[in-house]
């Protein structure tokens, strides 16, 4: 199992927008998240700031397969024409990131 972490902003007029969509978050594509080997995902969020924390745990073998098959998955994809305009990505984050990774450093059970 990997743990993964990673931030984004959300825009703070989208923001009620941001947590509407997510109260209802569609079961095609909670289904594709679990089909795609990830568990335990939560997103916090911080304010004033307005950034998101989104925090899984990917129990499967081949991470770039799974979030290709999940890129291809129609359903995720209308998802995120609704999501993605509700964010603002961090300037810092590496190139072909929305979301940007963050590193463990500490972890205790």
């Amino acid at each position: 199992m990997q743990r993964m972490g990673m931030v984004i902003g959300v825009k703070p007029e989208k923001l009620a927008e941001y947590k509407r969509l997510h109260a209802a978050a569609w079961p095609e594509v909670l289904e594709m998240i679990r089909a795609c080997n990830i568990t335990n995902y939560t997103i916090f969020l911080r304010e004033p700031e307005n950034l998101l924390f989104g925090y899984w745990e990917y129990v499967g073998n081949d991470f770039d397969a799974d979030m290709a098959r999940m890129k291809e998955h129609e359903p995720t994809r209308r998802w995120w024409q609704l999501t993605d305009p509700c964010q603002e990505p961090l300037p810092t984050r590496a190139a072909g990131e929305q979301w940007a990774a963050m590193e463990n450093v500490f972890h205790t059970d």
